[in-house]
């Protein structure tokens, strides 16, 4: 799993900093069922991988099929607890728009009648997704009379809680979002939707790239429920108003085929998040947004300044915040002589790099996105940010960017940099 993130900081008297966590995950076209591992060592091992493979078939077709009995009948009888929590668990689906549901395992390990299956579970909310989230699980089954039932499913190893194992889910629609909750009341969902509404549009004035131009939003019930969601600890998102969950593995820039574009997840920290203006909700929403517009376009090669500075850009593009309201550690840095000489470099945005670095590792980010903006053009920038993520890797990619994009190097944009810093902050 490869994580970037950052904490709250002090904006217009609200924290109004998210952070982005970028979860690898493997995505495929949507089908219902189950695919067996292509290799068994025998006959009777391949049979049995076969008879779980249905197993799990009737299981993902009962969840489609809203079929509360057949869900129901493909778990261990004898284990009443597990029947009890896959009854909650299947009526806390009752309002999620499924469009797809599967496991496809990875490896059956079986010792009598007993087996160990590793899958991903993949599933796709109608009219949302253009291709599954992917989710590691591990379920035990027991064979009983030549059938095998399920009889323990939980989270795989680097995975993490769905948002239904939570509790009820309920959902609203927005016009340009899904807001699916746990814990939460319809007011507030409609509120989270109504400010995702709005970043929508907004996002799609600063990103003219084809993306889904719609947004899913989760609202667990607690800091800690989110960190579950996350598969992380509370301790790290504390603060933090929302993070964005999607993929960024090797090069994806220019990927936008309908099967492939990945399915991203907004998931917000209800009690960061509440601590917000109304503005500053807008503008973490914003922020998040931007990251799943911008996802396929985004990959190994992008340094975090340009992902996050992008984001914040885009954030604040039609706003009438001044630059030190926008980037107050920064400005202070610069009115103290203690301006940075590089642009921010990955490990300044980690946890542990400290609230003001941090701050101002983002701020520097997003003065270097205004730059191109101001400099060259708002098209020149959203053609950098795709030519750097189209690079086959990380080294030279911002260099040939800046080279074939704004016919710059990377010492004369730091010297741009570094003097606009002084214009707007100084």
């Amino acid at each position: 799993m490869a994580g970037r993130a950052r904490t709250a900081a002090g904006r217009h008297g609200t924290r109004r900093r998210a952070a982005v966590l970028w979860l690898t995950a493997l995505l495929l076209v949507p089908v219902w069922g189950c695919t067996a591992p292509a290799k068994a060592p025998d006959s009777a091992a391949r049979e049995a991988a076969r008879e779980i493979g249905r197993t799990l078939d009737r299981r993902a077709a009962a969840v489609l099929d809203r079929d509360e009995r057949a869900y129901l009948a493909v778990l261990d009888p004898s284990v009443a607890a597990l029947r009890a929590t896959g009854r909650r668990e299947f009526r806390n689906l009752a309002e999620v728009p499924l469009g797809s549901w599967e496991y496809r395992l990875t490896d059956v390990e079986r010792s009598g009648g007993r087996a160990t299956v590793h899958a991903e579970l993949r599933y796709g909310l109608a009219g949302y997704d253009r291709a599954p989230v992917s989710a590691p699980r591990t379920l035990e089954l027991t064979e009983r009379a030549g059938r095998w039932y399920v009889s323990a499913d939980r989270p795989g190893e680097g995975g993490a809680q769905q948002l239904w194992e939570q509790g009820a889910v309920r959902t609203v629609r927005g016009a340009h979002s899904l807001v699916l909750g746990v814990g939460q009341d319809d007011a507030r969902l409609r509120a989270v939707a109504a400010t995702a509404d709005r970043a929508v549009p907004a996002v799609d004035a600063a990103w003219p790239r084809p993306w889904a131009r719609r947004a899913v939003l989760l609202v667990p019930g607690s800091l800690e429920a989110m960190a579950r969601l996350l598969g992380a600890s509370a301790d790290g998102y504390r603060g933090i108003a929302a993070v964005t969950t999607g993929i960024v593995t090797g090069n994806t820039a220019g990927n936008t085929a309908a099967g492939t574009v990945p399915a991203d997840r907004v998931v917000v920290n209800p009690e960061a998040y509440g601590d917000l203006s109304g503005f500053g909700q807008e503008i973490v929403l914003a922020h998040e947004t931007t990251h799943v517009a911008t996802r396929t376009a985004t990959s190994a090669a992008t340094p975090t300044w340009l992902s996050e500075g992008f984001a914040d850009w885009a954030a604040y593009r039609r706003t009438d915040r001044a630059p030190g309201q926008i980037a107050p550690e920064l400005q202070g840095a610069v009115r103290s002589g203690d301006a940075p000489a590089a642009l921010p470099a990955d490990e300044d945005f980690a946890f542990g790099a400290g609230a003001d670095r941090l701050a101002r590792a983002y701020e520097s980010g997003w003065l270097a996105c205004e730059l191109i903006a101001e400099r060259w053009g708002e098209r020149r920038l959203t053609d950098f940010y795709r030519a750097v993520g189209a690079h086959a890797g990380r080294e030279g990619a911002v260099e040939k960017a800046l080279h074939d994009v704004l016919a710059t190097t990377p010492e004369d944009f730091t010297a741009r940099w570094r003097a606009y810093a002084r214009q707007r902050l100084g």
